[in-house]
């Protein structure tokens, strides 16, 4: 059925037409079922708030459909992203799980279908469901190496097109290679790529200008084509 914003809106997650590797995908049956009654799911337009960085965590979010920006922002107002969030990813588990305040701020890119359940019953679900917690641990695995890669890739980067070069790899890791190589369609403005890897807006177009001159990408609107991965990887080092 379709729902606001043209979203393929699911009843629960048993019957969910958009599954994936994430984490609530792949639990038993009487697992899912009981994740659907405590969670309440609803549909966001793209700018929207999930969560602030700083504030009290009251519960997860279960991503099912869209892409959510995390970030984080220094008090002179200079904003870092940290990662582009994808369907079944669950946002918010590092603060909910202590009952810390979020670490970043959680907004959406596109419009989003969104599954949020309250901390207190999402502790009381995992305890009550030993493969949702070894999942959990996984999900906390998995940021905290995203994180350090991320980490890695701004800090230790030795230039701009480095970090770019790495970014677009990274990106288009899970993309179906075509026989013209693969197709990213850019979810972020120059200005976020920017801040995704900590340089100016100017020197994200004209790297990626520069890029295109080397045929490593070549560009039309927000679609960048990557024609020969091995020649993008020597050029980022990677």
């Amino acid at each position: 059925m379709k729902g606001p914003y043209g979203l393929e809106l699911n009843d629960g997650c048993k019957n969910c037409k958009l599954q994936s590797a994430g984490f609530f995908c792949q639990l038993q049956p009487a697992t899912i079922k009981d994740f659907d009654a405590i969670k309440s799911t609803a549909t966001y337009p793209k700018g929207a708030l999930l969560f602030v960085e700083k504030q009290e965590a009251r519960g997860v979010y279960l991503l099912c459909e869209g892409e959510v920006k995390l970030s984080m922002s220094s008090p002179e107002g200079k904003t870092l992203i940290l990662r582009i969030a994808r369907p079944g990813e669950l946002l918010g588990l590092m603060a909910a799980m202590p009952g810390l305040p979020y670490e970043v701020t959680a907004e959406t890119i596109h419009p989003c279908q969104v599954a949020f359940v309250r901390r207190e019953d999402f502790l009381r679900f995992l305890a009550n469901h030993p493969d949702a917690s070894q999942h959990a641990v996984k999900q906390m695995s998995s940021q905290y190496q995203g994180a350090c890669e991320q980490l890695r890739t701004v800090g230790l980067s030795a230039s701009a097109q480095e970090r770019l070069a790495r970014m677009l790899l990274s990106w288009s890791e899970d993309i179906h290679q075509t026989k013209d190589g693969a197709r990213i369609t850019l979810p972020l403005t120059h200005e976020e790529i920017a801040e995704l890897i900590g340089t100016t807006r100017e020197t994200v177009t004209r790297t990626l200008s520069d890029f295109k001159l080397r045929n490593l990408v070549a560009m039309h609107g927000s679609t960048i084509m990557i024609p020969n991965r091995a020649a993008l990887e020597s050029f980022a080092g990677a």
